[in-house]
């Protein structure tokens, strides 16, 4: 499937889909306009993982998630904001991370702000991940209605 071009600039600053369990990955999908975000959210958490699912098993994985942040659709869409507010302690390591400490981190920002923040996207959500004990992370979820495009971006650390 080809991505459009806001996609890979993301990919480019945080890594193309993975299994890896660690670090972090872009997901791209087409999805039903009508699609629930949070499942979409949960299947490319699930994949992320991998095999570490089922071994430490969905109650483990699932222990941290809690959505902190849905974008209501009036809202003003700035993504950088909305991350640096976040008051949730783990979720706020998590968030330095993403923004501040990778490289190149003018255009993570900015690829960032270029999938999340276009008027095109209609439902936006980031929720808190990890195992319940080492690894936490944040997943951001973006779906654009009339394309059915949704952009995952899942970062786990310990």
């Amino acid at each position: 499937m080809t991505q459009p071009a806001y996609v890979n600039a993301l990919e480019a600053a945080y890594g193309p889909p993975s299994q890896a369990a660690f670090g972090s990955a872009v997901f791209y999908d087409r999805t039903s306009a009508s699609a629930d975000l949070e499942q979409a959210a949960l299947a490319k958490y699930r994949y992320f993982v991998g095999e570490l699912w089922e071994r430490y098993g969905e109650g483990a994985w699932l222990s941290a998630w809690r959505e902190i942040y849905a974008r209501p659709p009036e809202a003003t869409a700035d993504i950088i904001a909305k991350l640096r507010s976040i008051s949730d302690r783990a979720a706020r390591l998590s968030v330095s991370l993403i923004l501040d400490e990778i490289e190149n981190a003018e255009q993570a920002r900015a690829a960032l702000s270029n999938v999340f923040d276009d008027p095109a996207v209609l439902a936006l959500s980031v929720y808190t991940i990890g195992d319940g004990a080492a690894l936490s992370g944040l997943l951001i979820a973006g779906q654009r209605a009339e394309t059915d495009e949704a952009v995952f971006l899942v970062f786990l650390l310990d």
